[in-house]
């Protein structure tokens, strides 16, 4: 099979919601919210493997009402480059 990553970029964070069975996940923004700093972040702590073995991370939001979506998808794409979660061999990302 393919290797494949999403990256759900919905406030929601319900785009990968089918692909992990149901289950709702942290999502990066969520978890920095958490820990305070995006530093403190690790892959492991928002990346989860479904079905298919599809890797699946989704990015959040600010808390409704405050701020703009778009920064949650900016903040979750650099966190996973400077993470490394863009292998070489992913053999697709889907946002």
């Amino acid at each position: 099979g393919k290797k494949i990553l999403i990256i759900g970029c919905d406030p929601k964070a319900d785009s990968t919601r089918l692909i992990l069975h149901a289950k709702a996940q942290d999502t990066v923004m969520d978890k920095v919210r958490e820990l305070g700093t995006v530093e403190d972040l690790e892959l492991e702590d928002v990346c989860r493997r479904g079905y298919g073995d599809v890797m699946c991370v989704e990015s959040g939001g600010p808390e409704p009402g405050v701020g703009c979506a778009g920064r949650g998808v900016i903040t979750a794409i650099n966190f996973l480059e400077e993470e490394g979660a863009y292998t070489p061999d992913l053999d697709f990302v889907f946002y």
